[in-house]
């Protein structure tokens, strides 16, 4: 059996553990070395003139290309992706979207972008995109029906999101990526919220799957760093552009997410179990309207996750009861274990308010279930404390802000 067979075939938390440490990389070490170099010589003449004609990680040519601190972490993340061929590196998420849609689209082109999509995305969309001649319209994932109809001729591509990282809907994910690709479009998903551990995206059908590794990979809020994975001939047209953007992360970061790598499931899944238990005790709350966590047993979106997601996360989110902004702020406010910061997937907790209102162009926003007042909502990042202690937390943090 090839060595590439044997590690796809393992269970994924050996493959964490085992990815992407080749022995020509490592050598007699654990890690693979970090390896700084902007330049890289050839023995003679003949290896010179060689060196173009390969294209390739596991090649040295230039420090753009990478060496082997980065070409060993790229190889584990394509070692997690079923159906990958390979993975390019990014320098952050965004950089990570910006580059696979320049990659896959031209001016005169139509990308469809989830409504509930990464609001940097949605920015890209209506700008940077914009500026190239590139239409962005935006769909509701949640149905399917109307998302079909908004197909035209000058379609190429589909930007997906699920769970969506503000309000958590979760959509069908291998019936947009079907529709997409029945239609002659190519499915890109930012699978940052599951990773490959709680979503195989590429096997559910889509096309790219794109990962803000800042966020669970580095898991210790010290990197940022973005990949996409793709079969041989997306994969090849990623690589080329991202060459061709001069886009490079740096061998050190690239050190530090592959060890955040080894850990990746123990985290999630702590953070996960943490998470719901916050979310049960959330939904028993009078000041709360909705608590929206995709593992939480009757929340919008449960089912289909149940169907198709192997695991989940820390991120979830919760609307206030009929609150005003001020309350909702005087509730983050007064949280001590709770960081106010952007970014989740950390090994500490944080929060940010939601108003995904202005965000909308198509879907409704309170969520089903709400009142109409009930639309300032809180988004939970929950790490690696005490559950018991994060929810002493917010208990204090509701009485705090009854007594505003």
């Amino acid at each position: 059996m090839k060595d590439d067979e044997t590690r796809h075939e393992r269970e994924i938390a050996t493959r964490l553990v085992t990815a992407g440490r080749r022995s020509e990389w490592t050598g007699p070490v654990v890690n693979p070395p970090v390896w700084r170099a902007s330049t890289h010589l050839y023995e003679n003449m003949a290896a010179h003139a060689e060196g173009p004609r390969h294209n390739e990680d596991g090649r040295f040519f230039y420090g753009r290309r990478g060496a082997p601190t980065q070409w060993a972490l790229a190889d584990a993340l394509t070692g997690l992706e079923q159906g990958a061929a390979g993975t390019v590196l990014y320098p952050s998420g965004v950089s990570a979207i910006a580059g696979v849609l320049l990659a896959l689209l031209k001016p005169g082109d139509i990308l469809l972008i989830t409504d509930n999509a990464y609001d940097p995305s949605r920015v890209m969309g209506r700008g940077l995109l914009a500026d190239f001649g590139i239409e962005t319209r935006f769909f509701d994932p949640l149905d399917l029906d109307a998302y079909a109809a908004l197909f035209c001729e000058r379609t190429r591509a589909v930007l997906l999101e699920a769970p969506g990282s503000l309000t958590m809907e979760v959509a069908d994910v291998p019936a947009l990526a079907a529709i997409a690709r029945e239609k002659g479009a190519v499915s890109v998903m930012d699978n940052t919220w599951a990773g490959p551990l709680g979503f195989q995206a590429l096997a559910n059908g889509v096309d790219v799957v794109l990962h803000a590794l800042t966020k669970h990979v580095g898991g210790h809020s010290d990197l940022m760093m973005g990949s996409a994975s793709a079969g041989e001939e997306l994969y090849q047209t990623l690589r080329k552009r991202a060459q061709t953007l001069g886009l490079v992360v740096s061998p050190d970061d690239a050190a530090l997410a592959l060890r955040g790598l080894r850990t990746l499931k123990l985290r999630m899944e702590q953070e996960a179990a943490s998470a719901l238990r916050l979310a049960e005790w959330l939904s028993k709350r009078p000041e709360v309207a909705a608590v929206l966590c995709p593992m939480l047993p009757g929340a919008p979106g449960h089912e289909i996750w149940k169907r198709d997601f192997t695991g989940g996360c820390g991120l979830f989110s919760f609307v206030m009861r009929g609150g005003t902004m001020a309350a909702r702020n005087a509730f983050i406010d007064a949280l001590d274990l709770f960081g106010i910061g952007y970014s989740w997937g950390g090994f500490e907790s944080l929060v940010t308010p939601v108003d995904a209102k202005p965000l909308r162009a198509v879907m409704s926003w309170p969520p089903p279930g709400c009142a109409t007042e009930d639309r300032f909502g809180v988004r939970l990042s929950v790490g690696l404390e005490d559950p018991d202690d994060l929810i002493a937390d917010l208990e204090q943090a509701f009485a705090a802000m009854a007594r505003r």
